[in-house]
């Protein structure tokens, strides 16, 4: 229904439907006080200008927004009203395409990612110094955890990258995507004073007879999976899960363990590292994962550069 004054009751369907160009226009015709100079500013023709301010008026209900004087324009009381808003919708708008290029050059956001125990003893701590050096403005979160469970976050979409390894055989590469890191040898820890602590290498085999320590009873999905493969079943005297724990063990005499390039720069000087030499006994092999068809946060990639970086720097 109209009123006398021509102007609708309420405000119409088309209320909503307020576009951004209207409310720039309005903003610069207040500014300038002239439909021409902001036409000017705007690269547009007057008459452009003036259907944008009819627009935005009818949307807003049909109230006028300026008084048009004889020379130049006015804001209305209605105009003053809006001005405020005007500025907060275009200003939050201009924060958002800035957010949104900051994120395209990994200037900015989230990157979530996890990765396996030793990785954290050096690949991963140098790859996340030179990344922020880099993209000091995205916001790094990091987990620890096994392979299996970090393949799973990675799926159900809580990670965006996972720096996992393989331990008893391949990985499945179906559904992910596997970026190479590095190839890792694996070494054999043995109290400084046992009998094959001088070997340049050893082969699996020749430790069948030993007590090892594991991080799990079962050498299925371990390190220890390669002896399995080599005819005979490790016996796991310890289950001991810290790396660190593992070496105080095999110094005080109660086992052997493996343990992987990747960890070997922290292993105390009481142990005895022999590298493992097996011919068919392939090196355990890292990479970074992320699932296959799913868009990329745009710091990924940028931060996979740092991983591949730090992997080069630990294997020479």
């Amino acid at each position: 229904m109209q009123t006398a004054h021509g102007r609708a009751d309420g405000p119409g369907p088309g209320a909503a439907d307020l576009s951004t160009s209207w409310l720039r226009a309005f903003l610069e015709v207040a500014g300038e006080g002239s439909f021409t100079v902001a036409a000017r500013r705007l690269s547009l023709t007057q008459s452009a200008v003036s259907r944008q301010i009819a627009s935005l008026e009818a949307a807003l209900g049909g109230t006028p927004l300026f008084d048009r004087l004889p020379r130049g324009v006015r804001l209305t009381a209605h105009g003053r009203a809006v001005l405020p808003h005007a500025r907060a919708v275009t200003g939050q708008l201009s924060r958002l395409r800035q957010e949104l290029t900051d994120l395209e050059g990994a200037a900015r956001g989230l990157l979530r990612f996890g990765a396996f125990a030793t990785a954290d003893v050096a690949l991963v701590p140098r790859a996340i110094a030179a990344f922020r050096a880099r993209h000091p403005g995205v916001t790094l979160t990091r987990e620890e955890g096994f392979t299996g469970p970090l393949l799973t976050r990675l799926t159900d979409g809580e990670l965006d990258l996972a720096v996992v390894s393989t331990t008893g055989g391949p990985l499945p590469e179906g559904a992910y995507e596997l970026h190479h890191l590095l190839d890792e040898p694996l070494y054999v820890a043995l109290p400084a004073a046992h009998p094959l602590a001088g070997e340049a290498s050893l082969g699996l085999a020749r430790l069948a007879g030993e007590d090892w320590i594991s991080g799990s009873a079962e050498p299925a999905g371990t390190l220890l999976d390669a002896a399995l493969r080599h005819g005979f079943r490790p016996r796991v005297a310890h289950v001991v899960a810290e790396w660190t724990a593992k070496q105080g063990y095999v110094a005080a005499g109660l086992g052997v363990t493996l343990i992987p390039a990747l960890a070997a720069q922290g292993v105390r000087q009481d142990v005895a590292l022999v590298p493992v030499h097996d011919e068919g006994t392939p090196a355990r092999v890292v990479y970074a994962a992320t699932v296959r068809g799913r868009s990329r946060a745009p710091s990924v990639d940028p931060f996979l550069a740092a991983l591949r970086e730090s992997g080069r720097l630990l294997t020479g």
